[in-house]
């Protein structure tokens, strides 16, 4: 090799090592991070290994095309990295940008390792879209091949700004998708081709921004302020995971939880709202609970935590929005976090205060059936360890959606003031004695009659009578709660992981 060889090669590997003048200084002014300082603070340091460092190298202007593409340890577990560089063309994809991510995901099947997608791009170049586009091992494999990683490995998404037109589907098929404020976006057509297109006129943060996706579509798990706090929150997450599907999830040192759980913390009376987090805290490891989707439905709370230091997934009611009623987002966001803990092996902790679904016109031109249908199909296909807790009520579906009894939880306990029935008493006295109760004139002996029918129905659904008919397995105090669950999911590791020999189901989405 000549000295003029050794001479090119040396700049065109510098050239992929940091950004321009020009360049730092519009990062700056964004408040992002370079794309390397980005890994460096996602990696154990000086783990990280680099694939195709030099990818379109006798191309000026066009750094590693793009794409950083490599191997590292995060907190000691391998994992492969994906992260866009949008000093490079915007981001922008080539031929060679698609190459190496192709090859990624080929790597992540072929050793089944998770993959960490630091997104930041325009989306393709219209002028290599003969090259990027259609082909055998154009962009739609790697789609393709996200599919085919979907419950194998843990596929974390960090959105740093854009991610358009078809590009937008990587977020979409990541198990968790954390966006920066004011940067992160998604969208399959701009605002202006919006406007262009189809005549409307709308800006970025409202066409496909952070708080949108995070809050109205669902498409975003998480708001971060900054890139580092989107980087520190993928640690977080993965903390919580296995590397693949064969694998359990990590154990950690069991600590106190954060709360006592005094027979005070949840209301006798079902009309009384509480904070359902006060629950989770007097069952959980202290400060371990990390929600996923907090802005969006809020009436259900989702999240991974730890129990006496083993990772469980909650899926609880949440009585201090909209009573808890669940709705259509709300059985779409439990379906989503039900099948991400079953392909992880993260036994399952239900926490039912539910009044049932939603009812009404709007809900049922919204698919309330076909999307409650979707939320009860997850829960019954899930075969982690698995417990029901009813807290305070379950009514109607919302027994099944919470994984009643029929759904083979590994055991259905109650608090000793909870009640299980079909509707609630004030809607099942109307339904069935409506006529009778406007009959009575006299309006002291109406509230006599309603309160004797009341009392019945009370009897008719007490949770003593209901655990004596083995409808549930076991009355346990609030106090008692967290070593009752401790010991039940415990005793369930064994447990067969069968559900049923099939291709797959055909679920109502």
């Amino acid at each position: 090799m000549t000295h003029d060889h050794w001479t090119e090669v040396k700049v065109a590997r510098e050239a992929t090592l940091a950004p321009s003048e020009k360049a730092a200084a519009k990062l700056d002014s964004q408040h992002k991070l370079y794309v390397r300082d980005r890994i460096a603070l996602l990696v154990d340091e000086g783990s990280f290994v680099e694939e195709a460092q030099l990818a379109n190298a006798l191309n000026p202007g066009l750094p590693a095309d793009g794409v950083v593409t490599g191997r590292a340890l995060i907190d000691g577990r391998p994992g492969l990295i994906v992260a866009n560089d949008p000093t490079v063309k915007a981001g922008s994809w080539g031929a060679r940008t698609v190459e190496k991510i192709v090859r990624i995901t080929e790597v992540a099947l072929r050793d089944e390792l998770p993959i960490f997608w630091l997104i930041d791009s325009a989306g393709a170049r219209i002028t290599d879209q003969v090259e990027l586009f259609p082909g055998r091992r154009g962009a739609g494999r790697i789609f393709h091949n996200q599919v085919a990683l979907s419950g194998k490995v843990p596929q974390i998404c960090c959105l740093f700004g854009p991610s358009a037109a078809g590009g937008a589907y990587i977020p979409a098929f990541c198990d968790i998708v954390i966006m920066v404020d004011g940067n992160a976006s998604m969208y399959l057509g701009s605002p202006r081709m919006a406007e262009m297109v189809v005549g409307e006129k709308v800006t970025l943060e409202e066409m496909g921004g952070a708080r949108m996706h995070t809050s109205v579509s669902g498409c975003g798990d998480l708001l971060a302020s900054d890139d580092t706090e989107a980087i520190e929150l993928a640690r977080q997450y993965f903390s919580y995971l296995p590397g693949s599907w064969r694998s359990r999830p990590p154990s950690y040192d069991a600590s106190e939880p954060g709360r006592d759980f005094t027979r005070e913390l949840v209301p006798a009376e079902e009309s009384v709202g509480f904070d359902i987090h006060d629950v989770i805290d007097a069952v959980l490891d202290a400060d371990t609970f990390f929600e996923i989707k907090p802005a969006y439905a809020p009436e259900l709370v989702v999240g991974f935590g730890l129990l006496a230091g083993q990772v469980v997934g909650i899926v609880a009611n949440q009585p201090a929005v909209k009573g808890g009623v669940l709705f259509v987002d709300s059985a779409d966001k439990a379906a989503r976090f039900i099948w991400l803990c079953d392909a992880f092996n993260v036994p399952l902790i239900y926490l039912c205060d539910v009044p049932g679904f939603m009812i009404g016109s709007e809900v049922e031109r919204a698919g309330i059936i076909r999307h409650g249908a979707k939320m009860i199909t997850a829960v019954s296909e899930a075969t982690v360890p698995t417990v029901s807790v009813i807290v305070r009520k379950a009514y109607g579906a919302g027994l099944y959606a919470m994984c009643g009894p029929g759904f083979s939880p590994d055991a259905c306990i109650a608090l000793p003031t909870a009640k299980i029935a079909v509707m609630g008493p004030e809607a099942a006295i109307n339904a069935v004695y409506y006529n009778k109760i406007q009959e009575i004139a006299d309006e002291t002996e109406r509230v006599e009659y309603v309160s004797k029918l009341r009392e019945e129905y009370e009897t008719d659904i007490d949770i003593l009578r209901l655990a004596a008919d083995l409808v549930i397995d076991a009355i346990v105090e609030p106090e008692n709660l967290r070593a009752d669950l401790i010991a039940r999911l415990a005793a369930a590791q064994s447990k067969d992981r069968t559900f049923s020999h099939k291709r797959h189901g055909v679920p109502p989405v």
